[in-house]
């Protein structure tokens, strides 16, 4: 699908995509995105692994079953967020590499995605670029890169992978990139106008609940409550109504749902509510920051965030001993636990893996938190730099220019985040009230 055809739906999308050099998936965790295409059924899914695994037992030099068979945990990893299965997804694939070494695209593909999953990301880009090379009309290996481009922080190369991605085979999986394209650049309207066309392409239920989740998402960003608390009811609805076969598939997009329905919860001062919905996305997808929300608003409502801690730093350490970096992750844990100095020294060693806007957002807010907020400023006008429109990030640059003296800046930064999102966050929101209120004449 050429990108002309997009006009009438999305021209201002078609336009930047077209460009390619404009400046530009945890669930939206700190620091990653990440897409897939579709996944099968869960039963489907396990019967193919199955299926993968009896076949090679009888035909062990078939390269083709064993990236499959690959591929296939890899997704396993993704839907119960369970990093566990990433050996098992390297070694099968590089069994296929080892039985066919060149030629080999779909294993190349595979461990791309699966680089992308562990976020070594300049690996990602290296097996994409390798699988380009033997099909360089692979749109799946096309959505690799792009995804790899956007987190080492290449906007006009990730932005050009998501158009060939585009040209190659328009559908769920180049939509849902496209609009989280466009997001990062601050095209709120577009990025919305392109999920909504993903929504109308999705047709299993995991693929609706998921767009449902990210336009949900989107909405929450510019402080639409309506529009969020819609598309979290019919994501759920639709999860809810999914079939016991299909129900874990859908896991990882139910679980983003209930975190934006805790936060649209907590927005309105019911704190126990918004815990309730949290419990059940810890229930499904235990990732760090998913702890990390859990603990601060147990913090909040009086309770003792250690639990919720210990179990974010358990989910880290699961991460990181299946081959996985995330020194971002650990800031983040080192912040939540008055470790800012350690904080800075882990964002910062993220920052030279990788220039993406959150890692510059984290390391700022980690400088500021450790007493050095002139550091910090270079770091989050970086996050804003592409233009994404996001309240936390406007109300960090507010308070890191109050930190360092420019009140007209942090009046202006503020007063974003505010109308951005009045209830962006329960507890920086209100310091938010009165850092503004403290800036008036």
């Amino acid at each position: 699908m050429r990108l002309h055809a997009f006009l009438v739906v999305v021209p201002a999308a078609a336009l930047l995509l077209g460009l390619g050099a404009v400046a530009g998936l945890p669930e939206r965790s700190p620091g990653t995105a990440t897409f897939v295409d579709r996944p099968p059924a869960t039963t489907r899914l396990v019967a193919s692994i199955d299926a993968y695994r009896e076949r090679l037992r009888t035909v062990p030099g078939d390269w083709t079953t064993w990236a499959a068979l690959g591929e296939a945990y890899l997704e396993q990893s993704r839907i119960g967020a369970d990093p566990a299965y990433y050996p098992k997804a390297e070694g099968a694939l590089r069994k296929s590499l080892e039985v066919r070494p060149s030629g080999n695209e779909p294993a190349l593909t595979g461990l791309g995605a699966l680089a992308n999953a562990r976020h070594d990301f300049a690996g990602a880009k290296r097996h994409a670029q390798q699988a380009l090379v033997v099909n360089p009309y692979s749109a799946t290996a096309y959505g690799v890169l792009a995804d790899a481009e956007t987190q080492l922080g290449h906007p006009a190369e990730a932005t050009a992978a998501v158009q060939r991605m585009l040209d190659l085979k328009p559908g769920l999986s180049s939509y849902t990139r496209g609009s989280y394209d466009l997001e990062q650049h601050g095209r709120r309207t577009e990025a919305i106008a392109l999920m909504e066309r993903a929504l109308e392409t999705a047709t299993e239920p995991a693929d609706v609940a998921f767009c449902h989740q990210h336009l949900a998402g989107l909405a929450w960003a510019a402080g639409d409550t309506t529009t969020t608390a819609r598309h979290v009811a019919l994501g759920l609805a639709t999860s809810d109504g999914t079939a016991e076969a299909t129900a874990e598939v859908t896991a990882g997009a139910t679980a983003g749902l209930w975190q934006l329905k805790a936060r649209l919860d907590a927005a309105v001062g019911d704190l126990e509510a918004a815990l309730a919905d949290l419990e059940k996305v810890v229930a499904r997808t235990p990732t760090v920051d998913v702890l990390l929300e859990q603990a601060g608003l147990l913090r909040l409502a009086g309770r003792d965030p250690a639990p919720a801690l210990r179990l974010a730093q358990a989910a880290h350490q699961l991460f990181t001993a299946n081959g996985g970096t995330d020194d971002l992750g650990a800031a983040a844990l080192a912040l939540a636990t008055d470790r800012p100095a350690e904080a800075v020294d882990l964002a910062m060693n993220e920052w030279h893996r990788r220039q993406f806007a959150d890692v510059a957002d984290l390391l700022s807010w980690s400088l500021l938190q450790a007493g050095r907020p002139a550091e910090a400023m270079p770091f989050v006008r970086q996050a804003g730099a592409l233009g994404r429109v996001d309240a936390a990030l406007a109300y960090h640059h507010g308070m890191i220019a109050l930190a360092n003296g420019d009140r007209a800046t942090a009046r202006i930064q503020l007063q974003l985040a505010l109308s951005l999102n009045p209830k962006f966050s329960p507890v920086d929101a209100p310091i938010a009230e009165r850092a503004l209120a403290s800036l008036e004449p």
